[in-house]
């Protein structure tokens, strides 16, 4: 049995698969409510431990004009609904030492985002907030710099680690994804997530903001099940085009379902081949 404590429950990774799952950013209070609900409804998600993620604070935008979320204290509020009302577990990202204290009254898990992957202080910071962490992959890491990376949460007593593969920079406005990344960061001894969604972005490739290919969604959760990994992290809205963060590469709210039970059978297909390999 592989195991993590996210919030009150204790997650057996091995046998089902996590899912980190919701827009990038919190926008109306009642749209991201329903959309917990309608992602928590799906019979597909009931084959994954849920977990329903939105931004409060959005602080690596593009532009100074882009949208960054309503902020620390409302957007806490905001999950705290989401979290009693639809009863899933919530995360978000943090930006500062300053925020990881209110953040861990009302995350279970706080989400270290790829551009501070590396920033010490901040790792410390959330590995003493005693909540689960989903450390995403900067995309200027290697597998082994993000070993290291975990191996500072667990300097200070950090213990319920995800580590998140994001893709790695590819040029400019590009990223690429290596799969070997996912083998070596499970040798890690934390269950490794593939983020479908931002592994397709193309960071400023529109100028102002970023480009993306959800079309390859499918195919890239495939194939990261099948390496295999513990689970996936994907941005979804019910109508990307009109989405005030990330429209460009947001899953649309209409393909998760299918995506999910597609995703599910290549992940039962890793297991079954690794428990056959374990019994030779």
């Amino acid at each position: 049995m592989r195991t993590i404590r996210i919030g009150k429950h204790e997650v057996d990774y091995g046998d089902r698969p996590i899912l980190i799952a919701g827009p990038c950013a919190i926008e109306d209070e009642s749209d991201t409510l329903r959309l917990a609900e309608r992602i928590a409804a799906l019979g597909a998600t009931k084959q994954y431990f849920y977990v329903f993620k939105a931004s409060y604070t959005k602080d690596n935008r593009s532009s100074s004009n882009s949208y960054r979320g309503p902020g620390l204290d409302e957007g806490l509020r905001i999950l705290m609904r989401v979290k009693s009302e639809v009863g899933c577990p919530v995360l978000s990202d943090i930006h500062a030492v300053t925020e990881v204290a209110s953040a861990a009254e009302v995350l279970d898990v706080i989400q270290v985002p790829a551009f501070l992957s590396r920033q010490t202080s901040i790792l410390e910071a959330v590995a003493h907030s005693g909540r689960a962490v989903n450390l995403k992959k900067g995309q200027f890491l290697s597998p082994n710099a993000a070993g290291l990376a975990v191996e500072k949460l667990r300097s200070v007593g950090g213990k319920d680690i995800l580590l998140t593969e994001r893709g790695t920079t590819f040029g400019y406005n590009d990223l690429v994804v290596d799969f070997r990344s996912l083998a070596k960061m499970r040798a890690f001894g934390c269950p490794v997530i593939f983020d479908v969604t931002h592994s397709l972005q193309r960071p400023t490739g529109l100028g102002d903001r970023s480009g993306g290919e959800p079309d390859l969604a499918e195919a890239m959760a495939r194939a990261a099940a099948a390496v295999p990994c513990d689970g996936i992290f994907l941005e979804t809205h019910p109508d990307p085009a009109t989405a005030k963060s990330d429209a460009a590469s947001m899953l649309p709210f209409e393909r998760l379902s299918s995506l999910l039970e597609d995703t599910r059978r290549f992940f039962a297909l890793a297991r079954e081949s690794r428990s056959a390999s374990e019994r030779l």
